[in-house]
């Protein structure tokens, strides 16, 4: 295996900043969507839903264009919300976490309701029974009781962002040490002449991080069905 320079380490360490960052902040949004679509009626529930649903259908280069156009100097919120505030995404490391919150946020919000429709309704009947509210309901039954669910879909989104390319490539770019992640860096050594060695090390440093990732995942997932 090469050695590998500063700027393959900067790519590795940006891949785990943009999935862990990306993660954290789609959480608590995929949460509360999965509890929106799983425990409340309310008209335009299907559009919801295949609009959440849409980056699993689309191709990752459309929804990176797509992020390109509203995010941009020229696009909506680039222009008039952004803009004014002196903030600017596009080719930062923040786009790239922007790209991959899109394209996993589908993930995290299947496995959350699937956590969430696994519950037992009549532990929640029972909670507001003894008077609990709406929040303590939340916090006190469906939260642990969904752990699970939770706990898969950040790994999915985890897993997703370390492997994201189409999307960010459109709206990051692909700026060694600032923006480039390992797909993208994978990417640059495949295509020249002599980067096949230093393209196969990546791609082993990602099956590495990606199996650690998947067994966490399984160990955690076993603690919580008491198995262990």
């Amino acid at each position: 295996m090469p050695a590998f320079t500063s700027a393959e380490y900067m790519a590795i360490l940006l891949s785990l900043k943009v999935s862990i960052v990306a993660t954290l902040v789609s959480l608590p949004f995929g949460f509360g969507v999965a509890y929106l679509m799983t425990y409340r009626q309310f008209r335009g529930k299907v559009a919801l839903d295949v609009a959440i649903n849409l980056p699993l259908t689309l191709p990752p280069v459309v929804i990176g264009y797509i992020l390109l156009l509203l995010l941009g100097q020229k696009g909506f919120i680039g222009q008039h919300l952004l803009e004014p505030l002196g903030i600017k995404l596009i080719f930062t490391w923040k786009a790239a976490v922007i790209a991959t919150a899109v394209v996993g946020f589908p993930l995290m919000v299947r496995s959350i309701r699937l956590g969430m429709e696994s519950v037992d309704n009549r532990l929640i009947q029972a909670a507001r029974t003894l008077g609990a509210g709406r929040f303590d309901t939340i916090v006190t039954v469906i939260i642990p009781l969904s752990l699970r669910g939770i706990a898969a879909g950040s790994a999915l989104m985890f897993a997703r962002g370390l492997g994201e390319f189409g999307a960010t490539i459109v709206v990051a770019g692909n700026i060694p040490g600032v923006t480039q992640t390992i797909p993208l860096a994978i990417y640059e050594y495949a295509s020249s002449p002599d980067g096949d060695a230093m393209a196969l090390a990546l791609c082993l440093v990602s099956v590495v991080i990606s199996v650690v990732v998947l067994l966490l995942h399984e160990y955690l997932n076993r603690r919580m069905a008491g198995t262990d």
